[in-house]
């Protein structure tokens, strides 16, 4: 079995982290495959190696398997550990890694993924005090019902790897989620895997127009770690 994984950015994008961090922390071994964002749409050049023109994509010999989601279900049929083993912390994980992958919209947009700087936000509308307060309601449940120090008890899953972008964000806009949900984003950003995903993006010096835009208008940068 030889995967190889297809991402974009590390400092940009956040679809590309959640099966990337998956497998760098349970220990399945891939190719890894960096196809930058070189403008503000991709779809053409995606489109020679993903059906939907669009990052992440998992290549396993003659089979390509496309979206964050898709790929996760994938590894989980083939590999332990993607899912918490309790079936009570397994049905939560699913529905948070679920309502992630289609919720948060405002999140998403007003807080873009951009590793390497910190922000201070122009304003926060209600729907992303919104977003911000399903959170942290998420997080503690999880927390709280499954004793931590991950989402869903002692080990990293699913659930873990598709809120890690979050983790950034919250960084990245010094967003309150409160101490008890901030100790998860601090012990996330500590994991060897996440440190390694942030190094290699402070590290890159391309720069994609339509990202920086998006930062710009979420805020005022008041640090930027990148290289230059």
């Amino acid at each position: 079995m030889a995967y190889t994984l297809i991402t974009a950015n590390r400092n940009y994008s956040s679809w590309s982290l959640r099966p990337w961090l998956l497998m760098r922390v349970l220990g399945i071994a891939f190719d890894d495959r960096i196809e930058p964002f070189a403008a503000a749409t991709n779809y053409a050049a995606f489109r020679s190696f993903s059906p939907t023109g669009q990052v992440p994509a998992l290549i396993d010999e003659d089979r390509t398997m496309w979206d964050s989601l898709g790929i996760t279900l994938y590894l989980a049929d083939r590999h332990p550990g993607v899912w918490p083993a309790d079936e009570a912390a397994r049905a939560f994980a699913q529905c948070a890694v679920t309502e992630m992958h289609s919720g948060f919209a405002t999140l998403r947009n007003d807080c873009t993924m951009n590793v390497g700087v910190r922000v201070e936000p122009h304003m926060h509308s209600p729907a992303l005090n919104r977003d911000i307060a399903r959170l942290r309601e998420l997080w503690e449940q999880g927390l709280d019902r499954f004793g931590g120090p991950f989402l869903a008890g002692k080990a990293f899953t699913a659930i873990d790897a598709f809120y890690a972008p979050v983790a950034f964000r919250v960084r990245t806009y010094g967003l309150d989620v409160g101490p008890h949900a901030q100790r998860w984003v601090d012990h996330m950003l500590e994991l060897p895997a996440m440190r390694q995903w942030e190094e290699e993006a402070l590290a890159e010096t391309w720069r994609e127009d339509s990202h920086e835009a998006e930062i710009a208008a979420a805020g005022r940068i008041i640090e930027d770690h990148r290289a230059v």
